[in-house]
This record gives C-alpha cells, sequence and structure tokens, in this order.
C-alpha cells in the first residue's frame, strides 16, 4: 500500500526534530494571532485599516493562517501547510515594509519580527518536505 506522506523513517531524525519544532512555533504564532483577527481586536482592526482592506482581508487572512497552521501540524499536508506559511508570512512582511512600517502602534516590531520567525519557519518545513509537493522534481545533480 503507498503512504500518501513520507514515513517519519525517510527524514533523519535532526529533519524530523527540525520540522517539528519549526511546526510548533509557525503553527503557534498563528494560531496566537487568530484571536487578534477573529474576535477584531483594535490593534488588528488597526492594521487592516491601514491598508484599506478591513475587514474582509482581516478575516482572509486568519482563515488563511489557521489552514496553514493546520497544514503544518499534519504530517500529511506539511509541505501545503510551510506553502501557506511562507505566502501568508510574505505578505505580512511586505505590508510591513510598505503601508504599515516596522513598529505598530508603540509594539517596537513585535509582530514584524512574528512574522519573521514564522516565515523562517515555514520556509524551513517546505524545503524539509518539498518533495511531497505534488509535480516535485528534484534538480539533477551536476
Amino acid at each position: 500500500m503507498k503512504r500518501d506522506y513520507e514515513d517519519a523513517d525517510t527524514l533523519s531524525k535532526r529533519e524530523h526534530i527540525v520540522t517539528w519544532v519549526c511546526a510548533l512555533i509557525a503553527a503557534g504564532i498563528m494560531i496566537e494571532t487568530l484571536f487578534f483577527k477573529f474576535t477584531g481586536a483594535p490593534e488588528s482592526k488597526y492594521i487592516f485599516s491601514k491598508m484599506g482592506t478591513e475587514p474582509w482581508m482581516r478575516w482572509v487572512q486568519g482563515i488563511w493562517e489557521l489552514l496553514a497552521s493546520i497544514g503544518l501540524l499534519l504530517p500529511a499536508l506539511r509541505w501545503a501547510g510551510g506553502i501557506l506559511t511562507t505566502g501568508a508570512m510574505a505578505a505580512a512582511i511586505l505590508s510591513h515594509m510598505t503601508w504599515l512600517g516596522y513598529s505598530i502602534q508603540g509594539d517596537h516590531g513585535l509582530l514584524f519580527g512574528m512574522a519573521l520567525v514564522t516565515f523562517a519557519c515555514g520556509v524551513t518545513v517546505l524545503w524539509i518536505h518539498r518533495h511531497r509537493i505534488p509535480g516535485y522534481v528534484p534538480s539533477a545533480p551536476y
């Protein structure tokens, strides 16, 4: 029977540990911020209002991050979680670098830093599980 995900033994012990640590960190950060997005906390409303996308984009971003978190925590979907996380955090980082600035309402760059950490964790998970992406073709050795 063919499995739809890699067995634990196809990853090295180090890759397995790094994957779990990065997945837990990224999912933890994104899940923690969902409360603020879905309840319409003043800081979330401020962020999305400043970009002119309140409330619809706050909801879209929240759902996107929820799906990314679920993907990161399910071994069969880690590649998808990595893609969604990387995309969501790239959008957040770009927003900070353009419309929002690095410090929002005196947070001294905390949200920007959390986005950078989450992006790095998402890229790491994606890289480790890249061979599970449908249609992925490894590069030829030189």
